[in-house]
C-alpha cells in the first residue's frame, strides 16, 4: 500500500492529536475567571492550583504544538479522503483557524502576563516573576492581552466543536472514513 492512500495517520500524527485535544480542553476549563482581578487584589498564583495548572497546560500546548508542526513537515503521507472540494476547502481553513489559535493562545497569555506584570507560575514551583521584554515592548500596549486571551480560548473550544461535528458528520453521514483515520486501525484476528 503506498504511503498515500494509508488509512491511518501514523502513531505520533494520532497522539499529537489526541494529547493537544486533552489538554486545550482541561486547560479551557481550569482556566480562571477574573484572574487579572484577583491578581489586582494581590492574591499570589502560585497559591491557586487552578492558574498553575492553567499556565502549565498552556506552556504545554505551546510546546506539543511546536513539535506538531515539525511532525506535520517530516511525517510520512496522510490519508487522501475522496470529497466535495467545499469540504476539503472548509477543513483546509478550520486546519489554519485551529493551528493559529494553539499558537496565539499560549502567546497572548505570555503578553497578559507579561503586560499587566503577573507572574508566571508552572508546576513544580517554577516562578518567572517578570517579563521586561514583554512589560517594556510597544506590542504590551497594544490590546488587553487578557480579553483577547479569554476570547481566543472562547474561539477555539467553538471551533473544536465544530471540528468534532464534523468528524462525526463524515463517520456517520457521509461514511468517509474521516474520523476513522485519527484512530488507531482495528485489530485483526
Amino acid at each position: 500500500m503506498n504511503q498515500q492512500s494509508k488509512p491511518h495517520y501514523d502513531f505520533l500524527s494520532q497522539a499529537f492529536h489526541w494529547v493537544t485535544a486533552i489538554v486545550v480542553t482541561i486547560a479551557f476549563i481550569l482556566g480562571p475567571g477574573g484572574f487579572g482581578r484577583l491578581m489586582r487584589q494581590g492574591i499570589d498564583p502560585a497559591t491557586r492550583s487552578d492558574i498553575v495548572w492553567h499556565e502549565s497546560l498552556g506552556i504545554l500546548i505551546l510546546v506539543l504544538t511546536v513539535l506538531r508542526l515539525l511532525w506535520v513537515a517530516l511525517r510520512p503521507g496522510t490519508p487522501q479522503i475522496p470529497m466535495a472540494s467545499w469540504m476539503r476547502m472548509s477543513a483546509k481553513l478550520a486546519h489554519v483557524a485551529l493551528w493559529s489559535l494553539l499558537l496565539a493562545l499560549p502567546i497572548t497569555a505570555l503578553l497578559t502576563l507579561g503586560s499587566e506584570a503577573h507572574p508566571l507560575t508552572l508546576l513544580g514551583g517554577l516562578r518567572i516573576d517578570q517579563m521586561p521584554l514583554i512589560a517594556d515592548s510597544a506590542i504590551a500596549k497594544l490590546a488587553d492581552w487578557g480579553d483577547v486571551h479569554q476570547f481566543l480560548g472562547d474561539a477555539i473550544m467553538w471551533l473544536a466543536g465544530l471540528h468534532a461535528a464534523a468528524a462525526i458528520y463524515h463517520h456517520f453521514i457521509v461514511k468517509d472514513g474521516i474520523l476513522s483515520a485519527m484512530l488507531p486501525p482495528k485489530r485483526t484476528p
